[in-house]
């Protein structure tokens, strides 16, 4: 049974009982129940804020253990990073180094992925710079896996010639010269005979006698034979592949013809005087990728250890060249 309410009435002073008709009612139902939900929903709005639910709880330790296994993702990509780059290292230093091949250049190693933005979709997340890294990090290892694949096909290919580039690459003296005592001028800057000025010389002369036979240095194909009076004289170039050529200069005569294909130790013509030339000698450099080097350094096949630093005392003397 409901209770009756009274108020206080000031002219009669006395209590009067407060009469409720329906509408009123209905406003009391409607400000009780608005108040209610407000009340209802300010309770759950905080319940939430302060509060996970059982699913949220579940969410929240599946994206913890999921950033912890980026986490190991990613020490694990930096780890695989550090193996590549060893492995990079001794394919430059080493493996490439033993083959007389360059080296492939860092632009082409740790090139980027091109294009558009590839990681588009992993943006806007709360953990999106860990999951791009992540991402960019294992695009990059594939590409240079794919780099370093190509590269030991390349070794591989190389491996299988070596015994064809050993016995390409120039390795003997071009004239018999076992007591040493025919190099006249080596490498380097040299009195020019005829200027008596100073002149880098690209080549290692050789005195002997007219006539004296002169070998091929590796093996090769003749390239280039061409009788003259000028500059190198009557003069032969071998072409030994693999990025190695040897010049021989001022010969009287050749054994040999255009185009043929010689071996180590033929004897591909003889020592003369001709073109720019002061006596009969012999003028021989060994071009490397199209550039001029030591020839010295390619004599170690017919030389001790011993003959081979005596050979380089002699080369290194500064004097006048032949030529």
């Amino acid at each position: 049974m409901s209770k009756s309410k009274y108020y206080y009435d000031k002219k009669t002073l006395s209590f009067r009982k407060i009469e409720s008709n329906w509408k009123s009612k209905i406003k009391k139902s409607i400000a009780f129940t608005t108040v209610s939900l407000c009340i209802a929903a300010l309770m759950v709005v905080l319940a939430f804020k302060f509060f996970d639910s059982p699913k949220e709880k579940i969410l929240i330790r599946e994206l913890d253990k999921m950033t912890l296994q980026y986490q190991i993702l990613d020490k694990d990509l930096k780890q695989i990073e550090a193996v590549l780059d060893n492995i990079k290292d001794r394919d430059d230093n080493i493996y490439r180094v033993i083959f007389e091949a360059d080296p492939i250049p860092n632009s082409i190693r740790k090139a980027g992925m091109g294009g558009i933005n590839r990681y588009e979709n992993l943006e806007g997340y709360n953990n999106s710079n860990l999951l791009i890294s992540s991402s960019k990090k294992i695009d990059q290892i594939s590409k240079q896996l794919y780099i370093q694949s190509k590269s030991f096909d390349e070794v591989i290919e190389m491996a299988t010639k070596k015994s064809e580039m050993m016995a390409s690459i120039p390795a003997i003296q071009p004239v018999t010269n076992k007591e040493l005592k025919r190099i006249a001028s080596g490498y380097g800057r040299r009195i020019d005979p005829y200027y008596k000025k100073p002149k880098y010389h690209y080549g290692v002369d050789f005195s002997a006698p007219q006539g004296t036979p002169i070998y091929a240095t590796g093996n090769g194909t003749i390239k280039k034979l061409k009788k003259s009076r000028r500059g190198f004289g009557n003069h032969i170039v071998i072409d030994h592949g693999f990025g190695y050529k040897s010049l021989y200069a001022h010969m009287s005569k050749f054994n040999t013809r255009l185009n043929q294909k010689v071996k180590r130790g033929d004897i591909i013509g003889y020592v003369g005087n001709t073109g720019k030339s002061t006596a009969p000698h012999l003028h021989y450099e060994v071009h490397k990728n199209n550039k001029k080097v030591n020839p010295a350094y390619y004599f170690h096949n017919d030389l001790s250890p011993e003959e081979f630093d005596r050979m380089l005392e002699l080369a290194a003397q500064e004097n006048q060249s032949f030529d």
